[in-house]
């Protein structure tokens, strides 16, 4: 029996496009939100489908979207701010979880407080199923598997190429930026998570003859990767939105942790809170199309020797939620989902698998 579907935040900027997805692939998601003229308009477009209203402020209303064996996807961000509560409807029903957050410390809470929740309900929890951090995730284990067993460390940058514009961004990536500014990150060093401020590192990545800036920042690498390849002791995740300002990124990471004392913190949010109030829409099709996603991941042995590099690209990162996020959960409806509790994506469904569903999806290797 084919589990079923519901999509939280369907009427949002990324929901939109997954809802779309999930019909193309013969999908009849029951579509949720607040908004039920938004709700029930996408419903008929998308040829009658069923809708149920549901806010965050109204924990019982994500309850009942789901049951036992269904399939909750949430792209209703910033998670940190609104995440929550459809997580923790999906673990006390026994239904599995999907989002699409990019948001480093929701990662991490989803990872060490509700794995064991989760294994306990049985429900398999999938953070950060889309472009963050599904094609590093893939990426690395490419080339963790090209270098063996030796391999102990790897090094994953993220790079979007395209014009440099802030029209590249929706509504909700810019609020879930700004809402980690001010959070603790982390890296993964001598095979544990440890506290690191995001931005605190940046190192370059060989691009086609270009030499490409990152900085550091926390992901679901971090703790998925290991899942696969308990040899790692060190992971790194390198952001490479930013360029040439990668370098007063890092300094201002090194010298922020005042931004972190309670008052100043306080302010700050609230601050970006109103300016960044979430999803207020993104680039259109036509925009859309202008921008590439380059992954690369480099693997090194203990000594600190390069073993192997790949590298994929492919479609747009808001195209690549939309079909990855589709694709993750037709996948868990029809029963391809290995295990409970917090799951990487390699982890979840094998490393074929994904790289079918990656390229599926839009996005290959091509080094």
């Amino acid at each position: 029996m084919v589990a079923r579907i519901v999509l939280f935040g369907a009427t949002g900027y990324s929901g939109e496009l997954t809802a779309r997805a999930l019909v193309k692939r013969g999908q009849a998601p029951v579509l949720a939100g607040r908004n039920v003229e938004k709700l029930a308009r996408l419903a008929t477009e998308l040829g009658g489908l069923q809708f149920a209203v549901a806010d965050v402020d109204h924990p019982e209303t994500l309850s009942a979207l789901v049951d036992r064996g269904d399939v909750l996807v949430s792209t209703v961000g910033p998670f940190l701010r609104w995440g929550q509560p459809a997580l923790a409807a999906a673990v006390a029903k026994g239904a599995h979880y999907v989002d699409s957050t990019g948001e480093p410390p929701f990662i991490r809470d989803v990872f060490e407080n509700w794995n064991a929740p989760a294994r306990t309900s049985g429900s398999a929890l999938l953070t950060a199923m889309a472009h963050d951090y599904v094609p590093g995730n893939l990426v690395a284990a490419l080339a963790l598997r090209d270098a063996g067993p030796s391999a102990t460390r790897v090094e994953v940058g993220y790079f979007v190429v395209g014009p440099t514009s802030t029209s590249a961004l929706s509504g909700g990536t810019l609020a879930s930026l700004t809402g980690v500014l001010f959070e603790p990150g982390f890296a993964r060093r001598g095979g544990t998570v440890v506290q690191e401020r995001g931005g605190l590192r940046q190192r370059g990545f060989d691009l086609g003859g270009v030499r490409r800036a990152a900085v550091s920042i926390g992901a679901s690498e971090h703790y998925a990767l290991p899942q696969s390849y308990p040899a790692l002791q060190d992971v790194d995740v390198y952001l490479g939105w930013f360029g040439p300002a990668s370098k007063a990124i890092s300094m201002l990471a090194r010298g922020g942790g005042v931004l972190s004392l309670p008052p100043l913190k306080k302010a700050a949010n609230g601050l970006m809170q109103r300016i960044f109030r979430g999803s207020t829409g993104g680039p259109d099709a036509q925009t859309r199309l202008k921008y590439l996603t380059i992954a690369v991941a480099e693997t090194f042995d203990a000594q600190g020797r390069p073993l192997a590099r790949a590298t994929v690209e492919g479609l747009n990162p808001y195209d690549f939620t939309g079909q990855i996020l589709a694709w993750t959960a037709d996948r868990i409806a029809n029963g391809a989902i290995a295990g409970a509790g917090a799951l990487g994506p390699v982890s979840a469904f094998g490393l074929d698998e994904l790289s079918e569903g990656v390229r599926e999806a839009g996005i290959e290797r091509t080094e």
